[in-house]
């Protein structure tokens, strides 16, 4: 283990590093390169089996900011649990071992979250790497963290994605003690931001692409089942019911596609039924579905009756239109509904 620095520093970066050997290089010395000099690097090797704990003592040997520590495998979150209680900064950034940071990282979110008492943490813009192999799905969701510049839009999106690439947090420690990472089967990820995000816009974005943010196969977020796709409608829907629909088991849903479905379904186990359905498909117009109305865009105004909505549609174009339909009939997106995929 490197000998840290006796002075407390401003920022501390907290790296899980888990079998990443071929890309911790440039991970590391991205982080030797930030321009701001008061930070320490606490590397937790979580059992590695590959050479990824000799090459980060080698590449930062006699670098007194970066401190390593060995220890056994037990997962992410767990590692993540151990950083977080070594780290010694009043500010953390998360990194992950197969990304990158611009050399002014570092500086530009500490001088974000110092201009901004009243937020709790900042992401950045990322680029999204090899550009070649990236999918449509990919290349959709990095426009999407750019259009959440300011925290009110970044808080009223909350429910669609994870508002935050996880690598390009940065994060008071007072804030991820009062949430700390947790393991409920679901992306850790998410879940600290919905839980933060649950006090109102208290996370911000410092609008340059700070990370690079490597796109692979054997990513965790690619390969793991707590990333997949119904896990994210479990981890949505748990904190819909502890948010937005807390203490109302009816609601209007709006959107009954696939996404829509699986989001029912999920908040059904909750305790939340939708008593309308909104459809734009004539046919299913006077149906019934699980016991709720179907009902045309244009009767919502008249039959909500106070109710709270939950848009929940896939897209941006279908997301932009029932907003500007939400907005039409005079109701407050965060207050009157809610957007999520």
């Amino acid at each position: 283990m490197s000998h840290a620095p006796r002075r407390t520093p401003k920022i501390s970066v907290l790296l899980p590093v888990w079998n990443a050997e071929q890309s911790l290089a440039s991970c590391l010395r991205s982080i030797q390169r930030q321009s701001e000099p008061d930070f320490e690097c606490v590397l937790i090797d979580d059992g590695s089996t590959d050479g990824s704990l000799a090459r980060a003592r080698d590449i930062v040997r006699g670098d007194a900011r970066f401190r390593i520590f060995a220890e056994p495998h037990e997962g992410l979150v767990p590692t993540l649990l151990k950083g977080t209680a070594i780290c010694r900064a009043p500010i953390l950034a998360r990194m992950d071992a197969d990304d990158w940071m611009r050399s002014d990282r570092l500086a530009l979110q500490l001088a974000a979250l110092e201009a901004a008492p009243e937020l709790d943490a900042v992401g950045s813009f990322v680029r999204i790497f090899p550009r070649h192999s990236m999918r449509e799905g990919r290349r959709a969701y990095e426009d999407w963290l750019h259009s959440l510049c300011e925290p009110e839009i970044l808080w009223r999106n909350r429910f669609i994605e994870c508002p935050v690439a996880h690598p390009s947090l940065a994060i008071r420690k007072t804030a991820l003690e009062r949430h700390p990472y947790r393991d409920r089967g679901w992306p850790e990820d998410f879940d600290l931001m919905l839980r933060l995000l649950r006090e109102g816009p208290r996370v911000g974005m410092v609008p340059r692409r700070l990370i690079g943010w490597r796109d692979h196969p054997g990513r965790l977020s690619r390969t793991h089942a707590d990333y997949g796709q119904q896990r994210f409608t479990e981890c949505r829907a748990w904190h819909l019911s502890r948010d937005f629909l807390l203490d109302r088991p009816d609601y209007v849903l709006w959107g009954h596609g696939r996404t829509g479905r699986a989001l029912r379904k999920t908040l059904a186990r909750l305790g939340h039924q939708p008593r309308l359905i909104v459809e734009v498909h004539p046919r299913r117009v006077g149906q019934r579905i699980h016991g709720a109305a179907v009902i045309a865009p244009e009767a919502l105004a008249r039959q909500r009756g106070g109710l709270p909505i939950v848009a929940s549609v896939s897209g941006l174009g279908p997301r932009t239109e029932i907003r500007s339909a939400l907005d039409g009939f005079g109701l407050l997106e965060g207050s009157d509904y809610v957007v999520a995929a």
